[in-house]
């Protein structure tokens, strides 16, 4: 996946798409940042780590610049967040994510809000970066409820 953003860097350094070229250039410099911050080898988790959080914080400054009528700087947040996407895994329906819970909430044997941590555990690694945390999280507590 890290190499695809690379390919991708260079393909818009020849198609001189700048918009592009800097959006990819934010993903790879936050990725390297992990990599060195932790001294670890790059993976497709850590890179899906990387740009999940990305989204969201272009996702949340989305709203506050919609809150303030500021346009022009959505529409740019748009077409980051566009570009942040083609690099995520397809996003997981409402159904999937809904199977997904009970399952997990099954084979742990979850009855109570205090199996909450247990079945987050088992979870996380089904969805990572395919479906928003809080919500997953807000669904498993209506469902132990």
């Amino acid at each position: 996946m890290f190499e695809q953003i690379k390919a991708d860097m260079i393909k818009a350094m020849k198609e001189q798409d700048k918009f592009r070229l800097t959006v990819i250039r934010m993903l790879k410099a936050s990725i390297d940042k992990v990599r060195i911050d932790k001294k670890i080898e790059i993976t497709d988790e850590i890179v899906i780590d990387v740009l999940a959080k990305e989204l969201k914080t272009r996702e949340e400054a989305r709203i506050e610049f919609a809150k303030a009528n500021r346009e022009d700087l959505v529409s740019n947040l748009d077409k980051e967040i566009a570009i942040i996407k083609e690099y995520l895994p397809e996003p997981l329906s409402e159904e999937e994510i809904d199977k997904i819970i009970d399952e997990t909430v099954k084979e742990e044997n979850a009855t109570t809000i205090k199996d909450m941590g247990k079945v987050m555990k088992a979870i996380i690694p089904l969805v990572k970066g395919r479906c928003d945390m809080k919500e997953l999280s807000n669904k498993i507590k209506a469902k132990l409820s």
